[in-house]
């Protein structure tokens, strides 16, 4: 039988100057993420297709009775037969949405003491 030749690997290292990390969270978002689809990017537009009040108010002017009725089941909610008590339901749904998609950011600079004035001071004290 005949012997293997061993072949020698050359290990190269690769000096590395600068590394980045990632965290996969989206940049320059002006509302604070609630939920993990948000951290990864998603607005919360796809549902509606707009997070804009008066462009879904709208688009609810120009449908139908049947289109709002099969836009409501889309949205999970029951069509019901008034199309006014739909539109508003709809529009309830909307912002709800909308809300829960828009968290403010908080601010994070609770270092610096708040300055009150002196009675107002005087009068959270009285409750210790």
């Amino acid at each position: 039988m005949a012997e293997k030749k061993k072949t020698s690997k050359k290990k190269t290292k690769k000096k590395v100057t600068r590394m980045s990390q990632t965290h996969g969270m989206v940049e320059g978002v002006k509302y604070e993420p609630t939920t993990l689809d948000q951290v990864w990017g998603d607005d919360g537009a796809s549902k509606y297709k707009t997070l804009d009040s008066n462009v879904y108010k709208r688009s609810l002017k120009e449908m139908s009775k049947s289109d709002m009725q099969s836009h409501a089941m889309k949205i999970g909610l029951i069509p019901i037969d008034d199309q006014k008590m739909l539109e508003s339901r709809l529009i309830r749904e909307f912002n709800r949405h909308v809300t829960q998609h828009t968290k403010p950011l908080l601010n994070k600079k609770l270092g610096s003491p708040i300055k009150i004035d002196e009675k107002a001071a005087q009068t959270l004290r009285e409750g210790r």
